[in-house]
Formats: structure tokens, sequence, C-alpha cells
């Protein structure tokens, strides 16, 4: 077997095509078919990590993906090759020889941010569809960034999770969470941590949507953290807003801007 290279890729996907991001042999997924048309490219089966699995419908900007390469690929063809075999769906950004064979995008990764879209407006916006969460009555938005401020910090998130079987820990810690507008319809949520439960991002949108809407108290944000207890949290998002956007390494994250 010829001497290989760990590579770092990032990533950019539409989810709403693929059935979530890990493979899945049988349906589309993103990994399945990066995988697929890598192999195709480097003429060798390939294994793939992801730093963070997506749902269903859930997009990606900055994803992380690692894995082992012949030592000889020519990294910059690789992406070239890969973003014909598939588009329009995924994207490789940008494709390097990480630093050390011991790299994981998983393992590796100190924190993830994600951003979620909602478009606040009576009309749906047809050409954002299905990468925005339409919520057509207006929004607090001050209340809302008030709410997400007490999520800010350690905490048991069970209350935003779906809770996995056995003993497992949901103590997560999240760095910031701001909601932006630009005083335009869209409303932006953007929230960094060190790492998220199942559903965490989508159920503290959805709560904190709840908030805008006055369904929920900015100031009950505290007590429903503390109960652990999902029923009190808000509703679920749904995946069409969400957006895996960087992921940080080492204290640094990597360039994702637009």
């Amino acid at each position: 077997m010829s001497e290989v290279r760990r590579v770092r890729l990032t990533v950019a996907y539409h989810g709403a095509q693929f059935r979530g991001s890990a493979a899945n042999p049988g349906v589309p997924t993103v990994m399945g078919d990066l995988a697929m048309a890598i192999a195709m490219i480097v003429r060798q089966p390939i294994e793939l990590t992801a730093a963070g699995r997506t749902d269903a419908g859930v997009h990606a900007w900055g994803q992380i993906v690692s894995g082992d390469l012949p030592a000889g690929t020519d990294l910059a063809d690789l992406a070239r090759r890969v973003n014909k075999l598939c588009a329009p769906g995924i994207a490789v950004r940008a494709a390097e020889w990480a630093e050390s064979p011991e790299f994981n995008a998983r393992f590796s990764a100190t924190s993830r941010s994600y951003r979620y879209h909602v478009w606040n407006d009576p009309a749906p916006n047809p050409l954002a569809a299905d990468t925005v969460w339409h919520v057509p009555k207006p929004l607090a938005v001050e209340a809302m960034r008030a709410g997400a401020a007490s999520l800010v910090g350690e905490h048991d998130f069970g209350a935003f999770c779906r809770r996995p079987d056995g003993d497992v820990s949901l103590v997560r810690i999240l760095y910031e969470f701001d909601v932006r507008t630009d005083a335009s319809p869209m409303v932006v949520f953007h929230v960094r941590g060190s790492a998220f439960c199942h559903q965490q991002v989508r159920s503290m949108v959805g709560t904190l949507v709840d908030v805008g809407l006055g369904r929920i108290a900015a100031d009950s944000i505290d007590a429903i953290i503390a109960s652990g207890d999902r029923q009190r949290a808000g509703q679920v998002a749904p995946p069409s807003g969400l957006v895996l956007w960087e992921v940080g390494y080492d204290g640094t994250r990597w360039d994702a801007s637009l």
C-alpha cells in the first residue's frame, strides 16, 4: 500500500437533498457521497471523519473533514474533481494536508459554531424556502437576546437535547449566543460552543423564538435549564434554517467567511 498522509477538507453542503451527513448505506448522505467521489479519484477506499454530525436537511458552510489519502495526491486537483462530481449539493472549499497525522476532524475540535436563519415576515421568501424557517408573526428581538444570554456558560443542557440512551453527560459550554438582525426580515442566531448534543441548537432556537412570540418569558430560561425537563423548553426549530458554520481547533477558528 502506498504511503498516506492525513488531509483536512473544508466542506460546504446543501442539506435538503441528503438524509443527514453520516454515511448510511442505501440513502444519500453527505459523507457517503463525498467518500465515494474521493475513492473514485484516488482509486482506493477512503474513510472520512467529520467534525460534526448534522441531521437531514441541515446545511454546512465550514464542516471540517479528515481522512488519509495517498501522499502524492494533488489536493487542488482533488478538490476540483470532487466539486465536479458532487455539484451542486457538496463543495470542497479548501483542501490541505494536516500538520499532524494525529489530526482528527471530530476529536481534535475545540469548538463548533452554528448559524440559524429565520425569515420573519408575513410573506414567505420562496428564494430561501429550504434554507430558512419562516416565522410570519413579529419577533421581539431584544427579548430573544436576553434569553440567549442566559444560555451562555457551562450547563447541563438536558432540557434542550434529545436524550440519548444510557448515562451520558449533557453538560456543554456555550461561549457565545447572539441574535442579529440588520433591520431586514432575516433574523440570524449565532451560537458557538465546545460541542452540542442532538437537537440542542434547534431546541434552543425554537425556545428563543417562543420567547420572541411571547409564549415563554425571557427570564424563565434559567429555570428551564435547571429543570433538565425537555417538556419545559420550547419547540424544536425545523432543520432547514440550520448551518454548521465553522469549527475551531486549539482556540482558533478556520475562516468560514462568505
